[in-house]
């Protein structure tokens, strides 16, 4: 079907484009709201400039590369300095997602392939503990105490499972059903984007949940509870109380001081794929909608690679 000039301004088109993605794409709440966010700032800048009459089809390579201006001379309020070029990316994937749905509704406008993204030098950086660091990491916990066993538990949960430390925080005890011959255990998690999944907890990680709700005799919903502070509020851990607990771990370990709970996430997919997991089946473990994503490990692995390679690949066997 050919494209069609569409007169309704662009910024009357956002609502739609909104309904658009909630019920044709199914897009997550949370990623509606980002995207609200960023297309935002382009109908702020519309107005700005006295477009925002301006029509779908109307719409020029020229606005484009202004708008493009405007976004890099942004100052972040926090830092003062200009807003990151990945920042500036999340801008612009906004606006060619609006761009796209008007090519899904026939209406001609600019195509969304003309907003090229800002290159970025830096490869995102993938932090990572080897397996001497994991066991220090693990073992230091001092089991003898209650909090210990607490603690204990949620460092070998995040490395058994890769779960997001926020999925870890909002496990509830009822999800963990450990019987007395079991040395695995499956629990589904609703992670990011309320996707569903199901994650698998190692035998040590079981026999430390064990130990640990062992020592619970409460009522609290929460699988993760603080054993310190106010009685009337929520005991459940927050993503801030377990990063501060990873953080304890490691300097008490005496290993990378910068390391997180998404750490122990990416040591737990670095693992997995240098011990020849497939790269789709990391991807289902991780929650990752998109295999792209989980691409970001394969080049932890290059030198394991390299090493195969020279051992059984070398051409020794051929006559020279």
């Amino acid at each position: 079907m050919p494209l069609k000039k569409d007169n309704n301004p662009i910024i009357d088109h956002v609502p739609r484009f909104f309904e658009y993605l909630d019920i044709e794409k199914g897009v997550a709440n949370k990623t509606q709201e980002a995207y609200s966010r960023f297309l935002r700032q382009f109908t702020n800048w519309l107005e700005e400039n006295n477009l925002q009459q301006i029509k779908p089809h109307e719409l020029t390579d020229e606005h484009i590369w202004d708008y493009r201006v405007y976004l890099s001379s942004r100052i972040n309020k926090n830092t003062n300095q200009p807003i990151q070029k990945k920042t500036r990316n999340y801008y612009l994937i906004a606006l060619r997602g609006l761009l796209n749905y008007f090519t899904d509704r026939n209406i001609l406008s600019l195509p969304a392939e003309k907003i090229k993204l800002t290159k970025e030098k830096k490869e995102r950086a993938v932090k990572f503990l080897g397996i001497d660091h994991l066991e220090k990491l693990l073992l230091s916990p001092d089991i003898s105490t209650k909090t210990g066993l607490r603690d204990k538990a949620i460092l070998e949960s995040l490395f058994s499972t890769g779960l997001r430390v926020a999925e870890l925080v909002s496990l509830n005890k009822d999800q963990i059903k450990i019987k007395s011959t079991d040395e695995e255990l499956e629990v589904v998690v609703v992670g990011k984007g309320s996707y569903p999944r199901t994650v698998y907890f190692s035998d040590r990680a079981v026999k430390a949940l064990k130990e640990y709700l062992n020592t619970r005799k409460d009522k609290e919903k929460a699988l993760f509870i603080r054993h310190k502070g106010p009685t009337e509020s929520s005991k459940r851990l927050t993503a801030r109380s377990v990063e501060n607990i990873v953080k304890k771990y490691s300097k008490k370990a005496g290993i990378p001081s910068m390391t997180t709970p998404h750490t122990l996430r990416h040591s737990y997919a670095t693992d997995l794929l240098s011990q020849g997991v497939d790269l789709r089946i990391i991807q289902e473990f991780l929650g990752h909608r998109n295999i792209a994503t989980t691409q970001i490990y394969t080049h932890m692995t290059s030198q394991k690679l390299r090493d195969i390679h020279k051992k059984y690949h070398s051409g020794k066997k051929l006559k020279e």
